[in-house]
C-alpha cells in the first residue's frame, strides 16, 4: 500500500497543490466560524434580549458560508491539474508497458481493460480522494481555530477523542488494503474456476464428474465468501472508530457540561462546541471513513495491479549496443501465431554471412513472409534465438533495429505528400544527386519524371501497385541500413523491371535478402534458402536442384507460369 500511496504524493504538482491549499482557506471559514457564531448569538444575543445581535451572527455565518462556496468553486477549478497530469502518466505507462510487451513477443489482453476502465477508475477515485482529504483537512483545522477562540477548555475535552478515532480508522487501512486485495483475488479465482467448470459443462455429464466438478467451483466460492466476510469485519471496525470519534466528544462534552458551568463557561459557549461536533468533526470523520475506506481501497487495489503490470521506463531493460557487424545468425527458431497454434517454422537454424544475397523460396503460406518478420526483428519467436552480429535481436532497441535492416512488403506503402518526402522518408539527408542516383539504379527515374519530378506532390490512390513499388525501392535504396530484405517488393513488376532492381540491390554494400516468386530471383542468388514447413535446405541453385525435390517442383512451375503484365 506504501507504493501506491507514495505514487499518489508524488504525482501531486506543486503549483496546482498550493493554488489548493490558497482557494481552501476561504472554505475553511464555515467551519471555523459555525461555533463561533453560535455561541455569540446565544450569549450576546438571545439570552440577553438582543435578538438582533443573534441575527445579525448568525447572517455573519451565512456570509462565510458564501465566501466558503466562491472557494469551493475554485477548488475544483484546481482539481483538474492535480488528476490529468496522473491520468496522462498512468495512460503513458500502460501503452508503453504493452507495446513493449508486444515487441518482446508477450502481448496480452489485459492491456485493454487497464487503459480504459482501470485508469479511469484511478483517476476519479484519485480526484475524490483529493477533495476528502483536503475536506477533512479544511474542516478539522477551522474546527480546532473555532474552539480555541470559543473556550480553549472545550477544544481539550473534543479533540483528543477525535483524533483517537480517527488514528484507530488508519490503523485499519492496511489490513483493508491486504483484505480488499485479497477478494479481488478471490473473486477472479472464482470466475476463472467457473468458466472453466461451465465451458465443459457437456464434458462434466458425459462423464459423470458433476461432484469433482462442483468440489472445484466450491473451494473458489468458499474461499470468495471467507474474503468477503473479512471484508465485512473492517466495516464493523470502522464503525466502532466512528463511534469513538464521532460520538465519543459529544458524550463527553455533555457529561462534562455541569462541571463546564462551575467553572464559569457560558450556555452559548457549550452550543458552540455542541455544534462544532455535530456539524464539523462528525460529517469531516464519516467522509474521510466512508472515502478513504471504499474510494481509497479502490484507488490503491487497483493502482497497485497498473503498477504490477507495466514497468516504469527508468527500471526497464536496457537495450543492448548496436552490432559492430551485421551477420544473421538463427539458432533452433520455432515461431506459432498463437500458444495453441501449429509452429509455421519448426527448430529452424540459419547462417546469413555478411554481404551475403540469399533468395528464400517455397510454396505459399510455408512461412517465407513469416520468416522475413523474424529476421527483421518485426516477430519474436517462441523458442531459439536470432542474432545480429552477435546481438540478440530481441536485445536491440526498436530505433536501433531500425538503423540495421530495411524491409519492402509486397504491398508497399507510399503516403500522400511529395516525392521527395517518400524516397528520403529512411535517409532525411540524402542529397538530390543521392536520390537521383537510387531512382536511376532502381529503374524509377521514369516514373519521378513522369510524377512531374521529386518535388511533386503524389496522391497515392492514383499510383499503380508496380509504380508504388518502385518509389518504395528506391526508398530503400536510400536507407543506410546495411540488411535490405525484399518479400515479394517486386511481385507488381514486369521481370525487366524486377531483374534490374535486384541486381541494383546485389551492388548495393550489406546484405539483400529476396523472398523468391519467380525463378529469375532464386538464379540470380547467391545461396537459396528452401522451406517444405517440415525440413529446410540451403545451398546454390546447382546443388538444390540435384538434391531437393521440392525446389525441382518449384522450378517447373515458376517456368510454366505466364509473365505478368508490367506495372
Amino acid at each position: 500500500m506504501m507504493r501506491e500511496i507514495r505514487y499518489g504524493l508524488a504525482a501531486l504538482r506543486r503549483r496546482p497543490l498550493l493554488g489548493l491549499v490558497g482557494w481552501s482557506v476561504p472554505e475553511a471559514l464555515p467551519a471555523a466560524l459555525s461555533g463561533v457564531a453560535i455561541a455569540r448569538a446565544v450569549d450576546d444575543g438571545f439570552l440577553a434580549g438582543r435578538p438582533v445581535v443573534g441575527l445579525l451572527w448568525l447572517a455573519g455565518f451565512m456570509v462565510a458560508s458564501a465566501i466558503g462556496a466562491v472557494g469551493s468553486r475554485f477548488v475544483f477549478r484546481r482539481l483538474g491539474e492535480l488528476v490529468e497530469p496522473m491520468r496522462d502518466d498512468l495512460v503513458s505507462r500502460v501503452a508503453g508497458g504493452a507495446l513493449l510487451g508486444a515487441v518482446a513477443g508477450r502481448p496480452e489482453s489485459g492491456a485493454l481493460a487497464r487503459l480504459t476502465r482501470q485508469v479511469e477508475t484511478v483517476r476519479d477515485t484519485y480526484a475524490g480522494l483529493i477533495l476528502i482529504v483536503r475536506g477533512f483537512l479544511v474542516a478539522v483545522v477551522g474546527v480546532a481555530i473555532g474552539l480555541l477562540s470559543v473556550a480553549p477548555v472545550v477544544a481539550l475535552l473534543i479533540l483528543p477523542t477525535f483524533l483517537l478515532g480517527f488514528g484507530l480508522f488508519l490503523g485499519t487501512l492496511g489490513m483493508a488494503a491486504a483484505r480488499q486485495r485479497a477478494a479481488v483475488l478471490a473473486d477472479e479465482r472464482l470466475a476463472a474456476s467457473a468458466t472453466a467448470v461451465l465451458g465443459g459443462i457437456r464434458d462434466v455429464f458425459a462423464t459423470g464428474t458433476e461432484e469433482h466438478a462442483a468440489g472445484l467451483v466450491a473451494r473458489s466460492i468458499d474461499e470468495q465468501a471467507a474474503a468477503e466476510r473479512a471484508l465485512a469485519w473492517v466495516s464493523a471496525l470502522r464503525t466502532l472508530c466512528f463511534a469513538v470519534g464521532g460520538w465519543l466528544p459529544l458524550l463527553t462534552l455533555l457529561f462534562a457540561g455541569p462541571w463546564l458551568v462551575r467553572q464559569g463557561l457560558t450556555a452559548g459557549a457549550i452550543m458552540g462546541g455542541l455544534t462544532y461536533v455535530l456539524f464539523g468533526l462528525q460529517p469531516a470523520l464519516r467522509n474521510v471513513i466512508s472515502g478513504l475506506g471504499g474510494s481509497g481501497l479502490r484507488f490503491v487495489v487497483t493502482l497497485g495491479r497498473i503498477l504490477d503490470a507495466c514497468v516504469p521506463p527508468h527500471t526497464a531493460p536496457r537495450p543492448a549496443e548496436p552490432p559492430r557487424r551485421h551477420d544473421l545468425e538463427l539458432r533452433g527458431v520455432t515461431f506459432a501465431y498463437g500458444p495453441h497454434a501449429e509452429p509455421v517454422l519448426h527448430n529452424l537454424n540459419l547462417s546469413v554471412p555478411e554481404g551475403d544475397h540469399l533468395a528464400i523460396v517455397g510454396p505459399s503460406g510455408i512461412g517465407k513472409s513469416t520468416l522475413a518478420g523474424l529476421l527483421c526483428g518485426l516477430l519474436r519467436p517462441v523458442g531459439g534465438v536470432v542474432d545480429v552480429g552477435g546481438v540478440p535481436a530481441a536485445d536491440l532497441a526498436p530505433d536501433r533495429l531500425a538503423g540495421i535492416r530495411v524491409l519492402i512488403p509486397q504491398e508497399a506503402y507510399v503516403f500522400a505528400g511529395t516525392v521527395w518526402d517518400n524516397l528520403t522518408y529512411l535517409h532525411p539527408s540524402a542529397s538530390p544527386e543521392q536520390v537521383r542516383a537510387a531512382a536511376a539504379a532502381v529503374g524509377a527515374e521514369a516514373l519521378v519524371d513522369r510524377l512531374g519530378g521529386d518535388r511533386a506532390e503524389l496522391v497515392p490512390a492514383e499510383l499503380s501497385a508496380g509504380e508504388r513499388q518502385l518509389l518504395a525501392l528506391v526508398r530503400a535504396y536510400l536507407a543506410p541500413a546495411p540488411l535490405a530484405v525484399l518479400d515479394e517488393a517486386t511481385c507488381h513488376l514486369d521481370p525487366a523491371a524486377e531483374r534490374r532492381a535486384e541486381e541494383a540491390f546485389a551492388a548495393r554494400p550489406g546484405t539483400l535478402i529476396v523472398i523468391a516468386h519467380r525463378v529469375s530471383s532464386a538464379l540470380r542468388a547467391r545461396r537459396v534458402l528452401v522451406l517444405d514447413g517440415s525440413t529446410a535446405v540451403v545451398g546454390d541453385h546447382a546443388t538444390l536442384r540435384s538434391t531437393s525435390p521440392l525446389y525441382r517442383e518449384l522450378l517447373g512451375h515458376w517456368q510454366l507460369e505466364p509473365a505478368p503484365a508490367p506495372g
